[in-house]
């Protein structure tokens, strides 16, 4: 009888084994999650839903280890760390659910449901053609930093109280601009100013025409942002939004071979948005030389 006791308990024991060594070197969360960690942290601050949180990360098969995507090849500066507000776990065992049990500084390995994680976290309407269903992803993450939601909050408020600064300093100077340089030329209804340089011939520009521009950009201190020269014309196809509004506006009132000097306040420009090296609610100048013109096909 003992013998038999003791088989049972052994088929038992490795019956448990088993779950446990699913995924070696791996632990299995109550949810189902599978991890392991390479650093540890047990004194540094964890998310919590609504926190905003930068990762870098990486993610494979864990069938075969084939690279899905690394965050340094689509991030934008190339650093590899992506931003986002950390969501609630869109499944059991989801990589929302390993990232709330990480503290900032922690490197971690999660393996998930790739069913899942397409199909219920990136919400796609059925399996990527390179995964089987029933497979499993590999995802490592470190997590570079942390910022509360009442930090966001906070930071949200300074960004809104500097950007009215920004807003009302553009307007005076617009102004100092326009004394400065004697300009006599009224804006038009949208604050557009027009200069214009060089006459051109034939037509005015229409909708749907496109027209080749050599141009160079300025910010009212002077500093040049952007410019064409030693490069080939841009082409643009006018009035479709391919251009900051000043321009699709600038544009109808130009002709072939016309030459223009063109005051954007930043409304009809970036506005509020960081562009490259444009600041927020930058008032932009531009020469534009419309080199040719080509009028739509007629019935397209």
């Amino acid at each position: 009888m003992k013998k038999h006791l003791l088989i049972i308990s052994g088929i038992t024991l490795f019956a448990a084994s088993c779950k446990q060594a699913k995924f070696k070197g791996y632990e299995e969360a109550e949810n189902g999650l599978f991890y392991k960690f390479f650093i540890k942290n047990d004194t540094t601050l964890t998310p919590q839903v609504g926190d905003g949180i930068a990762i870098q990360y990486i993610i494979k098969k864990q069938s075969n280890d084939s690279l899905i995507v690394n965050s340094k090849d689509v991030s934008r500066d190339g650093s590899g760390i992506a931003k986002f507000l950390l969501q609630p776990p869109t499944f059991k065992g989801s990589i929302e659910d390993g990232l709330l049990m990480m503290h900032k500084g922690d490197s971690a390995s999660f393996i998930i449901s790739a069913d899942s994680f397409f199909i219920k976290t990136n919400k796609m309407n059925e399996l990527p053609p390179f995964i089987r269903p029933g497979e499993y992803l590999n995802v490592y993450v470190k997590l570079v930093d942390i910022k509360t939601r009442k930090e966001l909050e906070e930071n949200q408020k300074k960004q809104e109280e500097e950007l009215a600064k920004l807003k009302e300093e553009e307007l005076k100077k617009l102004d100092e601009y326009i004394k400065k340089n004697n300009i006599k030329v009224k804006p038009t209804n949208s604050g557009l100013y027009y200069i214009e340089l060089k006459k051109g011939k034939g037509d005015k520009i229409g909708m749907n025409y496109v027209a080749k521009v050599h141009y160079r950009g300025e910010l009212i201190d002077g500093t040049v942002f952007d410019s064409s020269e030693g490069k080939e014309p841009i082409e643009v196809t006018v009035g479709m939004g391919q251009v900051i509004a000043g321009w699709d506006e600038a544009l109808q009132m130009m002709q072939k071979g016309t030459k223009a000097k063109i005051i954007l306040p930043s409304s009809i420009a970036y506005g509020r948005q960081q562009a490259g090296p444009i600041p927020p609610y930058s008032t932009l100048i531009f020469t534009l030389e419309v080199v040719d013109v080509v009028p739509p096909v007629a019935g397209k």
